[in-house]
């Protein structure tokens, strides 16, 4: 069912997650609905925001990363991810960048769920700390 756009932005942007998860009905559905799961255990604060005409975003304290979904990859830009340690090496696509770094997943790749909690963990506690350094500033 194709909704309007009007109803679109009458919906939460947890709910339009949901329907964009359950609209892709194929793998990258499935990964974006275990990522996001990811997402929501390692921060059970984690907010969730519908951006930039469908983008998946989730914050705390500022951007932790998006989930976008394309024909052969989701990727998961992490918006500080250069600042981020990532020692079991998730991040496998932006690196050239000073600021971003995000994980392209394809049909059939796993992911170490603890190592990605930890870096979505770690992101939060970024923005905290980028948070607490702005308002000493004050």
């Amino acid at each position: 069912m194709k909704k309007t756009s009007s109803s679109k932005s009458s919906q939460s942007p947890s709910a339009l997650i949901s329907g964009r998860i359950k609209e892709l009905a194929d793998w990258r559905g499935d990964t974006l609905a275990k990522m996001r799961k990811l997402i929501k255990q390692s921060d059970p604060k984690v907010v969730e925001e519908w951006k930039w005409r469908g983008v998946p975003v989730w914050e705390h304290d500022g951007m932790i990363c998006t989930g976008e979904t394309y024909k052969s990859i989701v990727k998961l830009t992490f918006a500080k991810g250069a600042q981020l340690k990532d020692p079991k090496r998730l991040f496998n696509s932006s690196l050239e960048g000073n600021v971003r770094r995000a994980i392209d997943l394809h049909e059939g790749d796993l992911i170490n769920a603890a190592a990605f909690k930890a870096l979505v963990r770690e992101a939060v506690a970024l923005n905290q700390s980028s948070m607490k350094a702005r308002k000493t500033k004050r």
